[in-house]
């Protein structure tokens, strides 16, 4: 049993599980804010361009059931919008990203066994340009 829950322990806390858990929990909060988007400002846009019509109560009654077409509308426009914020912002963060990649990185010092050798050289390089102008 303790070696079951080892494992569980070392799977949970994985940082490609905690990611995903921190991306399930911003992707929550995102999808509220384009639901919000959609509820509280584009369909009572496009309900005034469409002179008042809320699609969610477009329905056909047939028999003694009801079909709510307009819900389903509703929804297949919701999901379009929420795909379409989606999609935009990965596209700014993937540009983000390829700036930071493509910003300049400050210059590495050398290896310390680079530098010695460097001066090395430079001191012998010195030394024959000192013994060929004595001669």
């Amino acid at each position: 049993m303790r070696e079951v829950l080892k494992e569980f322990k070392q799977f949970a806390l994985k940082g490609n599980i905690m990611e995903l858990a921190i991306g399930v929990i911003i992707g929550g909060a995102f999808g509220k804010i384009v639901s919000s988007l959609v509820n509280d400002l584009l369909m009572p846009l496009l309900g005034l361009l469409l002179g008042g019509l809320d699609l969610s109560a477009l329905h056909y009654p047939v028999g003694g059931a009801d079909l709510k077409y307009g819900a389903f509308l509703q929804a297949v426009i919701d999901f379009i919008i929420v795909a379409f914020s989606i999609f935009m912002f990965i596209k700014g963060l993937s540009l983000l990203k390829r700036k930071e990649e493509d910003a300049p990185a400050a210059p590495a010092e050398p290896p310390k066994e680079e530098v010695l050798l460097t001066e090395i050289r430079d001191l012998l390089k010195q030394q024959n340009e000192n013994q060929g102008s004595r001669s």
